[in-house]
């Protein structure tokens, strides 16, 4: 192989080839050396067969992914791949044979065989197995050509939130329609991002900037995966996800650059079905009146250390279900859902984009090649050196009633049908800039329930207050923690005053001779002192900000009470869905994340939410926070062997909150650890590519013992950047022993 592998001072891959085919195949080969238990944990997953050496834990999942058939999705789109981009689909082969070498490396030694270590001091340990392979038995295994495409829909099947439909559906049978509109916020479980363009006219040296950090789960080893690809028809720079080729949603090909936040479009469905058993097996009632014969199989799940699971696969012509069946759900309730997703219906993932991004040029090749986006949807961001911008939405969201974007649709009924594809919006730039942090914009005719606007207002206004902006300015924005969001609880707190009723957006506060609610306590010494406190406090959810935790604790406070009043009782217990998408029918997250409207609406069910703010302020200033938001405000990665973290000690604290800038979410009302938050940090420079920067919360290395495994986590905790280099002359070169 013609391939080199160079490293930088963090470890980050640079690889040279020449070809993209043997590119590609260096690219799977590091990736396996560097990644080899997250590759080996992300292909069993899209297989569903993660709880085969994970346990019961897993098995939710494994359930997911086999009755929604991603693995079999997966084979269907590499196959229609083959027959209409032959060349796309040899180049994911080659990197699919990468991986398989890379894995073989890596395998473990035999009992008393001695690891060989690179003899350049810093470089990731060749041929020493990941440890997580010895504690659970589990030895490398072997990539089809069509695993990559798995890996990438098991990654984002949930992008869509499609579980937000059931949580619709719940809370309006229970709570009546209009709850709907007062829950309707970015649900627990949903990914977003923060991305801005600046075009050369608002920056230092007049060429564009653009920046931003994706929202995930902060998983370890890392989702995004920093690379350098290299060969005589491209070198790009980017953010790759470990298990599939090239560079997707984040590059810099040097003349051109992109980027993407979540368009929180709509374009996953839920039907209904009824279903029943025959002799043949299971049909189901069309929109036609008639049962149809649905395809239907057994399949047998392993689970380590417990006995199989048998599963049964039913197929409709909507699409697979994913829960319940002829029989119902697990608790008796007549109901069945089936799920379709594009994927399933085309047969097609979009990797047919892959190659052109990389061979991309100018902002109108990044364009056409986004053309055959296809999933998750989308917004993109993108600049070239000539000064070329494009602001637009990629995916493919299908057509069809608006009912169907809400909540589950019966199949039996006609007029649910998907009767083609929306022709993806575009947008320009506001006075030199664009901003998306997954509010309304360009996809809001996509989508139906988006993030709140004060992300991206805050982007927006930190924008505007300065005229030229420059790569090195940019963490100021990464790491901004004012929550305008605090607003409405706060108005709460500042009409407290000697007694109060419930009147915060309706009437005016009354005082303890109001004939209109019967006199409350005045506020104890210590609340008034705590209200005082808070509405004094500047709004910023700081790692060591008192006044931060103070109100973190006083807006759980709340929301738990809001959670537990009688009026909202008959939407706490869930419907019995799968586990894995109990997140989206809870009760608490949703009150915690809908808080806003919960607190301004005109009338909450009755309920006294002054008086409730009052009971939540009297609680938390009876034991106030000890520390500061670090203390409990700390990073909860995840792993797919949990107590693997014990080996790292108590994580980080962190600064941020939902609704910051610097977005790393709690459940408030559950928790203050922070399972999400930026999966990494980029600046891409269109004046200087060697001016760009990038960061991701943990490392470039898998493996736990590397030097590379978490060295980049000072820098993410402390907003800083790591510099981009492309220059092999000044990189470390790789022996192959």
């Amino acid at each position: 192989m013609s391939a080199e592998t160079y490293r930088d001072a963090w470890g980050i891959p640079h690889l040279r080839a020449d070809t993209p085919h043997e590119l590609a195949r260096a690219q799977g080969r590091v990736t396996a050396r560097d990644r080899a238990w997250q590759l080996e944990v992300e292909r069993h997953r899209a297989q569903g067969t993660s709880a085969s050496f994970l346990g019961p834990e897993a098995l939710p999942w494994d359930r997911l992914a086999r009755r929604a058939r991603l693995a079999d999705t997966a084979r269907r789109c590499f196959t229609a791949l083959e027959r209409k981009d032959p060349e796309t689909a040899a180049w994911v082969r080659a990197y699919v044979d990468g991986v398989n070498e890379g894995l073989t490396e890596t395998g473990q030694p035999s009992p008393g065989q001695p690891t060989r270590t690179h003899p350049n001091p810093g470089q990731p340990t060749r041929r020493h197995p990941a440890p997580e392979f010895a504690r659970t038995g589990l030895a490398p295994g072997h990539w089809d050509p069509w695993t990559p495409l798995g890996v990438w829909l098991a990654t984002h099947i949930l992008f869509a939130g499609f579980p937000a439909k059931l949580w619709r559906e719940h809370v309006a049978t229970h709570l009546g329609p209009d709850a709907v509109a007062l829950f309707a916020a970015d649900g627990p479980g949903t990914a977003g991002s923060n991305g801005w363009l600046v075009s050369g006219e608002r920056t230092t040296t007049g060429h564009a900037l653009i920046a931003g950090d994706p929202h995930r789960f902060i998983e370890d080893p890392g989702v995004y995966q920093q690379i350098h690809l290299s060969c005589p028809e491209f070198d790009v720079v980017g953010l790759a996800v470990p298990g599939v080729p090239g560079v997707a949603h984040f590059g810099h090909t040097g003349t051109v650059a992109w980027a993407i936040t979540n368009a929180m479009a709509d374009y996953q469905d839920l039907y209904r079905e009824r279903l029943r058993r025959t002799g043949a097996g299971v049909e189901a009632l069309g929109p036609d009146g008639t049962w149809q014969r649905a395809a239907r199989h057994t399949e047998t799940i392993h689970v380590a250390g417990e006995d199989t699971v048998e599963v049964e696969i039913i197929e409709t012509d909507r699409g697979p279900v994913i829960a319940g069946g002829p029989e119902g759900l697990d608790d008796g309730t007549p109901a069945a859902l089936s799920l379709r997703y594009p994927p399933r219906v085309t047969a097609d993932l979009g990797f047919g984009a892959l190659l052109p991004l990389l061979r991309a040029r100018r902002v109108a090749d990044v364009d056409r090649a986004l053309d055959g986006w296809a999933e998750p949807v989308n917004v993109v961001q993108a600049a070239d050196t000539e000064g070329g911008l494009l602001h637009r939405v990629a995916g493919r969201v299908p057509v069809r009633p608006a009912a169907n974007g809400l909540r589950p649709v019966p199949a039996w009924e006609p007029g649910h049908e998907w009767t083609g594809w929306h022709t993806p919006p575009r947008a320009g730039l506001t006075e030199g800039v664009a901003v998306m942090a997954n509010q309304r914009g360009p996809s809001t005719p996509l989508g139906v329930e988006f993030a709140a606007p004060h992300r991206a207002d805050r982007i927006a206004a930190l924008l505007a207050g300065k005229e030229r902006w420059s790569a090195s300015d940019m963490p100021t924005i990464h790491t901004d923690t004012h929550l305008a969001s605090a607003t409405p609880l706060l108005d709460h707190l500042a009409a407290l005053t000697t007694a109060t009723t419930e009147t915060i957006g309706t009437t005016e506060t009354t005082e303890t001779t109001a004939t209109t609610a019967p006199p409350l306590t005045p506020l104890t010494p210590e609340a008034a002192a705590l209200r005082d406190r808070l509405l004094a406090w500047d709004r910023r959810m700081d790692a060591d900000s008192a006044d931060a935790a103070v109100y973190a604790a006083l807006r759980s406070a709340v929301v738990r009470r809001l959670a537990a009043h009688p009026a909202l009782a008959p939407a706490a217990v869930a419907p019995a869905y799968p586990e894995v998408l109990q997140p989206w029918l809870a009760l608490v997250p949703r009150v915690a994340y809908a808080l806003e409207h919960l607190l301004r609406a005109e009338d909450l069910y009755g309920i006294d939410r002054a008086a409730t703010v009052r009971a939540a302020l009297e609680e938390i200033a009876a034991r106030p926070p000890a520390g500061p938001w670090g203390d409990t405000h700390r990073l909860a990665p995840w792993r797919a062997l949990p107590d693997a973290a014990t080996a790292h000690g108590d994580e980080p604290g962190l600064s941020g909150d939902h609704d910051c800038v610097l977005c790393t979410s709690p459940v408030p009302g559950l928790t203050d650890r922070a399972a999400r938050g930026p999966a990494a940090r980029y600046v891409w420079d269109l004046a200087d590519r060697g001016n760009s920067r990038w960061v991701v919360p943990h490392g470039a290395s898998g493996i736990p013992d590397s030097p590379h495994h978490r060295d980049q986590q000072p820098l993410w905790l402390d907003g800083e950047l790591a510099p981009v280099v492309t220059d092999f002359d000044r990189l470390t070169k790789e022996s192959d022993d």
